[in-house]
């Protein structure tokens, strides 16, 4: 694979942030990531949904929504987990041309997952990732080697239909605050160093 560059029609001016199950816009990495960018002067907006504990598909999709807005080519998203899901959901929802410039998912995945039995009525309804995909200028996924929530084999898929770069983060098992990940300059190198992903 060729080596990222840096192409300021692709940088971020915005980031939508987008949660998982059971977290908040507070948790993991999040704040860390929305300070980073701010001091880099890009906006960066983390998405509060509605019960976390036990999340609503459709109102998922729905703040998510509100929260992008039309997407351009200098917003990008980064969702963690089921926030992938939920993004892609968003998108796909999307009427008329669209373009987004890049999406970055941290353990992303589509599908139900043996994992998170929890979440089989969330995610019984497929997504078309890969016509979602052919709007998304950049396409990042980043996972671990040592997921027990989110099995490394699903987050490949996922990049497979993206057609997506997937980058590794060893020993960092879901990207939990728990496990003491306060901070993930892999995501921060992802929005401003990557380069345009092949189109489809």
């Amino acid at each position: 694979m060729a080596p990222a560059s840096t192409d300021p029609v692709h940088l971020p001016a915005r980031v939508i942030i987008v949660h998982g199950f059971r977290a908040n816009v507070d948790a993991h990495w999040f704040p860390w990531l929305r300070d980073a960018l701010a001091d880099r002067g890009v906006e960066a907006t983390s998405v509060e949904l509605p019960l976390p504990e036990a999340p609503n598909a459709a109102d998922w999709e729905r703040e998510v929504a509100l929260a992008l807005g039309t997407p351009d080519e200098r917003t990008w998203i980064v969702g963690h987990s089921l926030g992938a899901v939920t993004s892609l959901r968003a998108l796909a929802a999307q009427l008329g041309d669209w373009r987004l410039g890049g999406v970055v998912f941290v353990s992303g995945f589509t599908g139900t997952l043996d994992t998170l039995p929890d979440l089989d009525e969330y995610l019984a309804e497929e997504v078309d990732v890969e016509r979602v995909a052919d709007r998304i200028d950049t396409r990042v996924v980043i996972r671990s080697d040592d997921d027990t929530l989110v099995p490394p084999a699903a987050s490949d898929a996922l990049a497979r239909r993206l057609s997506a770069e997937i980058r590794v983060q060893p020993g960092a098992g879901h990207f939990l605050e728990a496990t003491g990940m306060t901070s993930l300059p892999v995501v921060l190198d992802a929005l401003l160093q990557t380069r345009p992903a092949p189109r489809t």
